[in-house]
């Protein structure tokens, strides 16, 4: 065997071991995230179907140690394997995944960049806005339709039912600035604060997983 064919037997097999860690961080992270998502919490002024929970932490801990492509992994696999206890005929967890994604890609994309606990609290202050920004047309044009269809509804009489726990609630613009935008505020910043403040402590092993799950080199030595 010449040394070229065992230098890419090499690579071959440490390209093997990365997707074997990368599966099986993906993996941890998901189960996490899924056990996350039944820890929800109803907050003032929400509605209903309006519920926080903590299941973006996982999601972006994955974005930051294995790269955004994998937290949307994380994201799709923690609402399929929700699915199947949905209440709300599985849009809660479309709209879940849609803002899960934007929240998570945009941070681990710009912590790829910058891979340092400044890096990390700049990604996760611009994914809390992106997020906000982004999901006003996500509900407006996808998540209220859907909802109104399904449930049988006129988005005018959720509209109501919104106003009746916050009355800052007049019309569907009101409804996406006033419920909404607050809401997703509320869940980037929530989030981002606590992946911020244990950020130091596991910041070694996030490091330590995307050197392990993205260089050739380190996983041969």
């Amino acid at each position: 065997m010449t040394e070229t064919q065992v230098t890419i037997k090499a690579d071959s097999k440490a390209a093997r071991k990365i997707m074997i860690r990368r599966i099986a961080a993906t993996a941890i992270l998901t189960a996490m995230a899924v056990l996350l998502m039944y820890l929800e919490i109803p907050l003032p002024f929400m509605p209903v179907f309006l519920k926080f929970d903590f299941a973006e932490l996982p999601a972006l801990i994955g974005a930051f140690a294995l790269g955004p492509v994998w937290a949307v992994v994380i994201e799709l696999l923690k609402n399929l394997i929700h699915l199947p206890v949905t209440q709300t005929m599985g849009i809660g967890e479309l709209s879940n995944f849609v803002t899960g994604v934007i929240y998570v890609v945009t941070a681990g994309l710009i912590y790829k960049k910058i891979r340092t606990r400044k890096g990390a609290a700049i990604s996760m202050v611009a994914s809390t806005i992106a997020l906000a920004v982004i999901a006003i047309p996500v509900n407006a044009f996808i998540t209220l339709p859907l909802y109104a269809s399904a449930m049988g509804f006129s988005t005018e009489a959720i509209i109501g039912k919104c106003a009746e726990v916050n009355p800052l609630v007049k019309d569907k613009l009101s409804l996406l600035l006033a419920v909404f935008v607050p809401f997703n505020l509320f869940k980037g910043i929530v989030v981002g604060l606590i992946t911020f403040f244990v950020y130091k402590p596991i910041s070694k092993l996030i490091n330590k997983t995307y050197d392990e799950t993205h260089d050739v080199k380190k996983v041969k030595a």
